[in-house]
């Protein structure tokens, strides 16, 4: 697939970013690990993916979120934080990445009808035009609310309630690995010939420590690609460090180890967005895509327990949805034809197996707190993080 050619201004803005990367590779003695390349590709000041001023959800961006779908997504969400937050008696919310705040608006506004506001809605942005984007939203849907509404710059002291992490944690910066006739190499970046490339390298000590699983395997194919998240165990024990007593959600694209690293997918899950394109090479358009790596759910409740959390539910996105009243909710929403067609096609994508339905999964992760939950009813996915 031929992806279209960036206008005049996106090429000056990715040509600086790769500069300032191609300095560090220089200065690095010939190479970053691909985690850092990620990095600095997402998140540098001002011109990573993630930091630069450019619109990034929704039809003029490059990829699209399950908030942005339908506001059904946000109202079932609301069913589950009903619940959690009655049950506490009171309670506050955390969400992490809230993107262009159509998700927080959206939960709240449900909550608010289902009489169940949480006591303060915390928001943990890292992006300033993200920032801006949601206070412009939330002042104009629902001002009344604002008084709620607190944005951070780091995670608070304590939380009492619930913090929710929608596609946050697929942004995180992977490491990249391959596995060719029984050697595991990290695939590392280099600068060769006028444009990124990649280069193998002896694996970190790092890598090798949170790979004991990949001894346990018999066969791979004779060339194997894959990534692992280094960050994950210490983004979880910050989460549940800050968390006193309640519940966390994620959702997100992602599997269990075992079909995670199964040698099936040897090309591993690494992906980029431009433009609502995808493609798997994220050395080109530096600065112009996304790029993301599916989660390995089995490492998240790994890292969860040893941080003092608990695991008290793992499901499709489908399922949760669906315990969480969505056809109910769908029904009250009904209006004219055109109306009912398009809430027909959302709650298609927000669930069909080949869309968002089975791709991502919902984790519930317990501090404190024992009550089953309404969105993960008994037996659920469990089986598939062993």
């Amino acid at each position: 697939m031929k992806l279209s050619i960036p206008n005049m201004t996106a090429q000056a803005h990715s040509e600086k970013l790769s500069h300032l990367i191609q300095q560090e590779i220089t200065e690095s003695g010939g190479f970053i690990t691909f985690a850092r390349f990620m990095e600095l590709a997402l998140y540098t000041p001002e011109l990573g993916y993630y930091s630069a001023e450019k619109p990034l959800f929704g039809k003029g961006g490059d990829f699209i979120t399950a908030p942005e779908i339908s506001p059904l997504f946000a109202q079932c969400v609301a069913q589950q934080c009903k619940q959690i937050l009655n049950n506490l008696g009171k309670g506050d919310i955390l969400e992490i990445g809230a993107g262009t705040g159509i998700f927080a608006k959206d939960l709240l506004l449900e909550l608010e009808h289902v009489g169940s506001l949480p006591e303060q809605y915390f928001i943990l942005e890292i992006s300033a035009g993200l920032c801006a984007r949601q206070k412009k939203l939330l002042s104009e849907h629902c001002p009344h609310l604002l008084s709620r509404i607190h944005w951070l710059n780091e995670l608070p002291a304590a939380v009492n309630g619930i913090v929710i992490a929608n596609e946050v944690l697929d942004a995180m910066p992977v490491h990249c690995f391959s596995i060719s006739n029984g050697e595991i190499k990290e695939r590392c970046v280099t600068w060769d010939k006028d444009h990124f490339t990649w280069l193998l390298r002896p694996p970190t000590p790092a890598i090798l420590e949170n790979m004991g699983w990949i001894l346990e395997k018999e066969i791979f194919p004779e060339k194997y690609f894959s990534e692992i998240n280094l960050m994950i165990p210490g983004w979880i024990n910050a989460i549940a460090s800050s968390l006193n007593k309640g519940i966390i959600l994620l959702f997100d694209y992602g599997y269990g180890r075992a079909e995670y690293y199964q040698a099936e997918r040897g090309m591993g899950t690494l992906m980029c967005y431009y433009q609502h394109h995808r493609h798997d090479d994220p050395l080109q358009l530096v600065g112009l895509q996304d790029i993301t790596a599916h989660v390995d759910f089995t490492l998240v409740v790994e890292s969860a327990c040893a941080a003092g959390c608990a695991l008290a539910g793992y499901t499709a996105q489908a399922l949760f949805l669906m315990h969480c009243g969505l056809l109910e909710l769908a029904k009250k929403e009904e209006g004219s034809t055109i109306a009912s067609f398009h809430q027909a096609q959302a709650i298609k994508k927000l669930t069909l197996p080949s869309q968002m339905g089975e791709l991502i999964k919902v984790m519930a992760l317990s501090k404190n707190y024992s009550q089953l939950l309404c969105g993960f009813p008994l037996p659920d996915r469990r089986r598939d993080l062993g």
